[in-house]
């Protein structure tokens, strides 16, 4: 049974919204009399959904939603107002709030809006139900000669393996910073031909954002080549498989790169990282494609 809270600092407000929501639905409704007694309110109830009026005492409306966006963000919040603007239902919608309902509609709007809400949420708890049953996930790119690609992947890479409950935050944070290594190396040696000591430059001018312009300068091109990538997740198992369109390079000469005292050396440090933070690493035999796979108990 839908659980609903309502912030209101005025006694009539708030019978007013308790009567609107009483149409033989089945919902359950608690009241709060502003914006910092909701916030204490959804840490201990957890309701379905939060309708606040905008001007309340200690915290308003605007503030409930952004505070409830960083601490909630399960939660929506639907915010009323007696102003009625379009500029107030924009900065509503700014700061967190899931919709925004004039005072004087509510007669008309208020149950259809909250039941449109908990339409909405119904869907997504269904769907963290769906993500939950998830046995594996695959994904597979084709993707340009672009660093700009490689942060949107490894949050998409973060996000997949978060839903999978694969590991702690630490295990996840080392996948990701295995596969950029991957990716800089079929980007910078791969595709772009860089030698080993040019690599230190070209990261540099890529933490500086001006590697097309370093590039340009030394006279580099990736000449349409391409990155394919692919990545198989199971709850207790990931594999990665990153090839470039490079032409290798000798895979004999990195058997002393997972050694420590590699890491303090640029051109082996990637790999060190690779090797020490995945379960499997092999290349191919012409050296242009990895694969990475790491299991968990």
């Amino acid at each position: 049974m839908p659980l609903i809270l309502v912030a209101d600092d005025s006694e009539t407000d708030r019978k007013l919204i308790g009567g609107l929501l009483d149409r033989g639905l089945e919902w359950i409704v608690d009241y709060v009399d502003d914006g910092a007694a909701a916030l204490e309110m959804m840490e201990v109830t957890s309701p379905d959904v939060v309708i606040a009026d905008l001007q309340m005492p200690r915290l308003d409306g605007i503030q409930l939603c952004k505070e409830s966006r960083q601490r909630f963000p399960q939660i929506p919040v639907i915010l009323v107002t007696g102003q009625g603007s379009e500029q107030v239902a924009l900065n509503a919608l700014d700061a967190g709030a899931a919709t925004y309902v004039p005072k004087s509609n509510m007669p008309k709007t208020l149950a259809d809006t909250v039941e449109q809400v908990l339409s909405l949420v119904d869907v997504r708890r269904s769907k963290e139900r769906l993500i939950q049953l998830t046995t594996n996930t695959r994904h597979q790119f084709h993707l340009e000669t672009d660093p700009e690609l490689i942060p949107p992947l490894l949050d998409l890479i973060r996000e997949t393996l978060d839903q999978l409950h694969f590991g702690d935050p630490s295990i996840v944070r080392h996948v990701n910073l295995a596969v950029e290594e991957a990716l800089l190396n079929a980007i910078l040696h791969g595709n772009l031909g860089l030698a080993p000591d040019e690599h230190q430059d070209a990261r540099h001018a890529l933490r500086e954002e001006k590697l097309e312009k370093w590039l340009h300068d030394q006279r580099k091109s990736a000449d349409e080549k391409r990155i394919r990538f692919a990545m198989d997740v199971t709850k207790h198992k990931v594999q990665f498989v990153i090839r470039d369109e490079g032409q290798g390079f000798d895979t004999s000469k990195l058997q002393e790169a997972n050694q420590p005292e590699h890491l303090s050396q640029d051109a082996g440090r990637g790999l060190t990282l690779i090797r020490n933070f995945m379960s499997e690493v092999a290349f191919n035999d012409t050296g242009n494609e990895i694969r990475m796979m790491l299991k968990i108990e």
